[in-house]
């Protein structure tokens, strides 16, 4: 089941009413509905061609929906307007190439590009941070093409939040939108970047949305979830609510059954195949 979305939204969230994407005479989304407040960490899953990066897509103001609409602190979001919105929203999509052989450096100094009109009196220290914050600043001089894939996801990320890194002065709120950012990225390090983005959000206030393809780490670092099939919103709300194990069997075709991690933490056991039926013998 969907949460509810108002059909005029004013308030400081992101958020999607009743939004719907077609291409070459086919749906990629309909009727979906997000909405996510400043310092929540949300999270949209789903399987391949679920629809996932397309909504990222429209909720960044990348590419227009065909139908409903989408705001951003109050303001409506539309492609014309990428560049405004580049002072306080950022994206990271799922293919980052440079088309140059830039230091890791100069590839999260691109960050702060939207602020090269007005720009910060710590825009050296801005860059270190970000470095700091997703481990990379010992590959600071390095070339971005000497790196690993799992190196340069993390480079790539502390670009986007460079970018955001300071509160604009109109105090608006912040927003990180990130396409499956931990693909990459082996165990250690998905967990050390969500970590992170969970960690900003709480305490700076910056609203992070993220396609994931994991359950288990929408679990542990998300607020909220929707989950995605066929371009549709099956269910959305609170991730221990919404990843139960009929609806992960349903919409990934595995079986599922859930466990408490040592710290309170539901996770989902995942095996491969069908899912089982319940009152029948499975031996």
């Amino acid at each position: 089941m969907q949460e509810g979305t108002s059909a005029v939204d004013s308030g400081p969230g992101l958020c999607g009413v009743d939004v719907g994407v077609r291409m070459a005479g086919s749906t990629l989304l309909q009727g979906v509905r997000v909405r996510l407040a400043p310092g929540e960490v949300g999270a949209i899953l789903g399987p391949n061609g679920a629809g996932k990066s397309t909504l990222l897509s429209v909720l960044a103001g990348l590419r227009a929906p065909d139908t409903g609409r989408v705001t951003l602190n109050g303001v409506p979001v539309a492609p014309a307007r990428v560049h405004e919105l580049a002072r306080h929203r950022a994206v990271l999509p799922q293919e980052t190439a440079v088309a140059f052989d830039f230091r890791v450096q100069e590839v999260v100094e691109l960050g702060r590009y939207p602020h090269h009109q007005q720009p910060s009196n710590n825009e050296a220290a801005i860059v270190r941070a970000a470095m700091q914050a997703t481990g990379v600043a010992a590959l600071a001089g390095r070339s971005i093409a000497s790196l690993s894939g799992g190196e340069r996801a993390r480079a790539q990320l502390a670009r986007v939040m460079a970018q955001i890194w300071e509160r604009s002065a109109d105090g608006a709120p912040r927003w990180l939108l990130l396409d499956e950012p931990t693909a990459a990225l082996d165990l250690r390090h998905q967990h050390e970047t969500l970590g992170t983005v969970h960690r900003w959000a709480r305490e700076q206030g910056v609203g992070v949305l993220a396609v994931l393809h994991d359950p288990n780490l929408a679990l542990r670092y998300a607020d909220r979830v929707w989950v995605l099939d066929g371009g549709v919103v099956q269910a959305s709300g609170r991730p221990s609510r919404v990843l139960q194990p009929a609806l992960v069997e349903r919409v990934w075709q595995v079986q599922a059954s859930t466990v408490r991690a040592a710290d309170g933490v539901p996770q989902l056991l995942i095996a491969a195949g069908a899912p089982l039926t319940t009152g029948k013998d499975n031996t």
